[in-house]
């Protein structure tokens, strides 16, 4: 679980996060949604420590993110795995290299023992026998399932995401929000995700912060958007006539009042 409390953030005279206040929960799938400038991948950058916030707090299993030592931050990004949004391979170095770059950074086993961690990784995402290929050589979505692989080479706790659908197909990108999903509860790890994806919003939204103008708009699930009151989200999730079609569907579904079945036949 990670929990942040009234975090604030300026740069210069602009006020880019506005005491927002949230929990991120262990064994679920937390997006982070808002339009571009909604201080989303601000926040992401502050519970990583790569920005430090002005003022609030941030927890990681209760332990106090903000007043730890440089040693004590080094030692918890140890068990944080990142998806970066270009998935962030190294071009000059093989997918078994790549995937292997945290094992060398951070542990002491022989070669043959991380090798073995390496294809195990690359077996969960679907990966077999491409550990001599480079990036250059693979699909942009064999590229996003190397990086989930490196990501959780190290059995991270924490897991960033950041656009992991960025680029991609929908029928890719409902693949890679599969995998995440699953690794997720298999491995009982806090993820949290930045994405724009409606698809992902919708299908794998366990928890859900929505954020408008550097502040926390609205907190819910994949269901409770549906039947969501607020304007602001509405606007943002369902801002074609198709996608609004497609919420009053799933509440008439929701409500017992079509069959779902039905539909599919028309």
């Amino acid at each position: 679980m990670i929990e942040f409390k009234d975090i604030k953030k300026s740069f210069g005279p602009k006020l880019v996060l506005d005491g927002v206040s949230h929990v991120m929960e262990t064994g679920k799938a937390n997006l982070i949604i808002g339009s571009s400038g909604s201080g989303k991948t601000v926040l992401q950058k502050c519970l990583v420590g790569l920005l430090e916030p002005d003022e609030g707090s941030i927890s990681y299993d209760g332990m106090n993110f903000i007043d730890m030592t440089q040693e004590h931050r080094k030692e918890l990004r140890q068990q944080i795995g990142m998806l970066f949004q270009g998935s962030a391979l190294f071009d000059s170095m093989t997918v078994e290299d790549n995937v292997k770059f945290p094992l060398d950074m951070f542990t002491k086993g022989n070669n043959s023992t991380k090798l073995k961690r390496v294809n195990e990784v690359l077996a969960r995402v679907n990966l077999e026998g491409v550990n001599k290929k480079y990036p250059s050589e693979i699909s942009g979505g064999m590229k996003k399932r190397v990086g989930i692989a490196r990501a959780i080479v190290l059995t991270p706790k924490y897991l960033f995401c950041d656009e992991p659908n960025s680029g991609l197909d929908p029928q890719t990108s409902m693949l890679i929000d599969k995998l995440i999903y699953e690794i997720t509860r298999e491995f009982n790890m806090t993820t949290i995700i930045n994405t724009h994806d409606m698809n992902s919003v919708m299908e794998i939204g366990d928890n859900i912060l929505y954020m408008k103008d550097g502040r926390k708009e609205w907190t819910g699930n994949s269901k409770d958007i549906i039947f969501s009151k607020n304007i602001a989200l509405n606007e943002f999730i369902f801002a074609s006539e198709f996608l609004q079609d497609a919420k009053n569907m799933r509440m008439l579904e929701a409500e017992g009042k079509i069959d779902p079945n039905d539909i599919a036949h028309q």
